[in-house]
């Protein structure tokens, strides 16, 4: 099925009868902002052309933020970009970025996709949701153990432009977003937000 047919949100998830609702459900947690990151953000924001494309963005603020609080999970988890994953029927879809478990036989294989980090394009969250959404769904696919599973681990998904971050949660049968948005001004703040989503994506696949 081709996701470029869907408008909005709730056609999306209407099509796989998931329900929606917004709630604060990241948890605080400490995560430290070293001065040197900070200090390139706030060189990056004052100085550097990162507002001409989408790619200007991932790689000037979307990608730097996400590696650095990575660097706290590397032993369990990988950072693809644009890594493809199989949604069936030689469908595929191409995530920004992913978080996936490590696997046992090296860092080219991926492995338990459990975090997807969608960049805005064209200035529409609504439509980086349509997509990130239907990358979770594939990613929830690629984590069955069988094709009759009922039961899923829940994928996590992050959407931003480089300044405003979102964040949801796709279990089972909800979609829940986070009420509060977190912007990249605010390093703390973020940085609690993505390293609770990293924390989530840990311990789901330690249950697997």
């Amino acid at each position: 099925m081709s996701y470029t047919n869907y408008k909005r949100v709730d056609e999306v998830l209407g099509e796989f009868d998931i329900n929606y609702s917004e709630q604060n459900f990241i948890q605080m947690m400490e995560i430290p902002v070293l001065e040197y990151f900070e200090a390139e953000i706030k060189l990056t924001l004052s100085e550097s052309v990162y507002r001409n494309s989408e790619s200007a963005l991932c790689e000037s603020l979307i990608y730097p933020t996400l590696r650095e609080v990575w660097k706290l999970y590397k032993k369990d988890l990988l950072l693809w970009s644009h890594q493809p994953l199989n949604y069936g029927d030689n469908r595929f879809v191409v995530p920004d970025y992913l978080i996936a478990k490590r696997s046992p036989m090296g860092n080219i294989f991926l492995e338990k996709p459990r975090l997807i980090i969608i960049g805005v394009k064209r200035e529409s969250f609504e439509d980086a949701w349509i997509d990130c959404i239907s990358d979770m769904m594939a990613a929830r696919r690629a984590n069955q153990t069988s094709k009759n599973e009922t039961n899923f681990a829940p994928v996590f998904g992050i959407v931003s432009n480089g300044i405003i971050w979102e964040f949801a949660i796709l279990d089972t049968n909800y979609f829940v977003k986070e009420i509060t948005i977190h912007t990249i001004q605010n390093l703390k703040l973020l940085f609690t937000a993505i390293g609770y989503m990293f924390e989530q994506s840990k311990l789901a696949i330690a249950t697997l």
